[in-house]
């Protein structure tokens, strides 16, 4: 890892640069596929899931009988745990349901505001070498508590043409509707544009690399909604002397086996600390079976000493992390500070994993300094609110003028007009 004292602030746009592509050295590619994916449908899509995952598999959607097979190759004890998961992430989203709110603006003048689930929606679940059935229970349980009709999920086969069970057995559990074997560029490109196998959907949900990430960025062009731009998985981590290293270091190894192109940072005021969660990464990372994957995330990552806790605060809040952990005897500081953080983990013995698991809370969270303007994945991602409104005769009374006026003085004569027939009626 790489250790930088006391950065000086001009500094620090180049130090906490991640290390991806940039959009355009992806879009080209992106943009040729999904091209080729609105011309031949399904043809395309084998086409490249035969390029990019080696499986020639002409049935992408999974059978009941694959779901089936599925379900009796998870263990008793993963279905456990995977339901204690299930029930705290229900848990946390179906508190963040909210009441319609109604309002009378002026006498007879009625306002209220009621949310609708999105229809349909897709939500991609990366496959490869970890495959993450856990992002299948943070997008399908709110998904279903929000009541779309329609849950639409592509995952990457292997060379066999076949999904991991967990990730079968989870969607099928948390009511996805239809799962196709189709990954990357190709999945993101289907339910843009539909095929004939494959619906069309109106917003995508989920992580993914960079290139799924680009596609989920050029599918907003044409009309598909996105979650965020989620793309490789980081972490940043402060710690004071309060903290314990080894748990430290366990935290950001667990960000760096994710990808070679996860980052990780450690921000503290203190050189030991320092130097003994650096030593700590090295232990650990020896006996990782992943071990190839997180060393080189470990090089392109960072330790970085700064003078005080409001130069660390300040310095977070430029990188705006994916995950945030605070190991702090002033935790409050960071707590009442933080203004750009996808989640927060606070304390010694709150695993930053315990997010992406079983806590409640959702890991499907803003990437690449996203944080600063996107929330993570939750209940309203699924839904849109809606206005209405009714006014009376007495209402249309009471601001008719005002509307007149404004429409004469923005030049719109048929929107004043709509206004003054209405008051002329009623006289």
């Amino acid at each position: 890892m790489k250790k930088i004292n006391n950065p000086t602030q001009n500094t620090w746009s180049e130090i906490l640069k991640r290390p991806t592509q940039s959009f355009a050295d992806i879009e080209e590619t992106v943009k040729g596929i999904f091209k080729e994916i609105l011309q031949k449908g399904d043809v395309a899509v084998q086409k490249y899931t035969s390029l990019f995952d080696g499986s020639s598999s002409e049935n992408i959607l999974v059978s009941k009988a694959e779901i089936e097979e599925a379900t009796e190759l998870v263990s008793k004890e993963l279905k456990q745990a995977i339901e204690v998961a299930k029930n705290n992430i229900y848990k946390f989203h179906e508190a963040q349901k909210t009441e319609k709110i109604e309002i009378e603006t002026t006498e007879g003048v009625f306002c209220w505001q009621e949310k609708r689930p999105i229809q349909k929606v897709g939500l991609y679940i990366p496959g490869g070498s970890a495959p993450l059935f856990s992002t299948v229970l943070m997008l399908a349980v709110p998904a279903s508590i929000a009541g779309c009709t329609e849950i639409v999920l592509c995952s990457p086969p292997n060379k066999q043409g076949k999904i991991n069970p967990a990730i079968l057995y989870v969607a099928n559990l948390c009511g996805v509707t239809k799962i196709f074997k189709v990954g990357g560029i190709q999945a993101i490109g289907a339910m843009t544009f539909g095929t004939e196998t494959i619906p069309q959907v109106y917003k995508i949900f989920g992580p993914g690399n960079q290139f799924v990430t680009v596609a989920k960025q050029v599918a907003t062009q044409y009309g598909v909604g996105i979650d965020m731009p989620a793309g490789p998985s980081e972490l940043l981590v402060y710690a004071d002397e309060t903290s314990v290293p080894s748990f430290v270091a366990s935290d950001l190894l667990s960000q760096a086996e994710h990808g070679t192109d996860s980052q990780v940072i450690l921000v503290t005021t203190n050189n030991e600390v320092l130097k003994a969660v650096e030593k700590e990464i090295y232990l650990q990372l020896e006996k990782l079976p992943r071990a190839a994957i997180a060393a080189q995330a470990i090089e392109k990552s960072k330790l970085i000493l700064v003078e005080n806790e409001q130069l660390a605060l300040d310095l977070i809040n430029e990188y705006g992390p994916e995950h945030f952990i605070i190991c702090s005897k002033n935790e409050g500081f960071f707590i009442d500070g933080i203004q750009n953080a996808g989640s927060v983990f606070i304390g010694n013995f709150t695993p930053e994993s315990a997010g992406d698991y079983a806590s409640g809370t959702n890991h499907t969270l803003p990437t690449n300094g996203s944080a600063k303007t996107y929330s993570g994945v939750n209940l309203d991602s699924f839904m849109k609110s809606m206005t209405f409104q009714k006014i009376t005769e007495k209402g249309i009374q009471n601001i008719g003028k005002s509307i007149e006026i404004m429409a004469e003085a923005e030049g719109l004569q048929a929107h004043k007009n709509a206004v003054t027939l209405r008051l002329k009626k009623i006289k």
